[in-house]
């Protein structure tokens, strides 16, 4: 299967540079740019087999696979295991949960409840698992950068540290193949 995931299109939360993980939050709409970032995406997708359209139940995401779907003549299917991680930070700056994650970026939850980037891999490697097993040939997914750090970790077979701070642009498609899941190497425990 052909999985091409596209980064939301630029929302006001990333004109702001603060991370927002919480669906309810208001003011984390597309921008002009963001839309036009999402047209331009369904316009590169139009001449794939694109069967299915998944995205995060945040608004920019949901925004950005609205505008996708209706090009591509497929609804917009709402993914909650998409949903960007859970970082104890929404509403605050991303330079200060970078800062709060730094030393061990994998393995950190920065306040109590917040999610490590280990386990947002579990969560959203649950959704590709089950994936995996469909029959689609092709399928559009629209997330969050750590959510295509995951894709890009699975599509290429590499370790999700190879992946850390790996930038994904607005609105941008990144085409991987999805296999049925690679055995799990367990990371040594620190």
């Amino acid at each position: 299967m052909k999985l091409f995931a596209v980064r939301h299109g630029q929302s006001a939360f990333n004109l702001r540079h603060l991370c927002n993980d919480d669906p309810d939050r208001p003011g984390g709409d597309l921008t002009p740019l963001g839309r036009s970032q999402a047209e331009a995406a369904a316009q590169q997708l139009r001449t794939q087999s694109i069967q299915a359209v998944f995205c995060s139940p945040l608004p920019r995401t949901r925004q950005t696979a609205a505008i996708m779907g209706a090009r591509l003549g497929l609804p917009a299917q709402v993914e909650p295991r998409l949903k960007d991680i859970h970082s104890g930070f929404d509403g605050q700056p991303v330079a200060a949960y970078l800062a709060a994650i730094a030393a061990d970026p994998l393995r950190t939850r920065p306040v109590p409840g917040a999610e490590t980037l280990i386990e947002h891999q579990a969560r959203v490697d649950g959704f590709l698992d089950w994936l995996a097993g469909q029959s689609y040939q092709g399928v559009a997914l629209v997330a969050h950068e750590e959510t295509l750090r995951v894709c890009k970790a699975r599509g290429e077979r590499l370790a999700l540290a190879a992946v850390v701070g790996t930038p994904f642009a607005n609105g941008a498609v990144y085409a991987f193949e999805l296999a049925e899941a690679p055995a799990r190497v367990a990371l040594p425990r620190r």
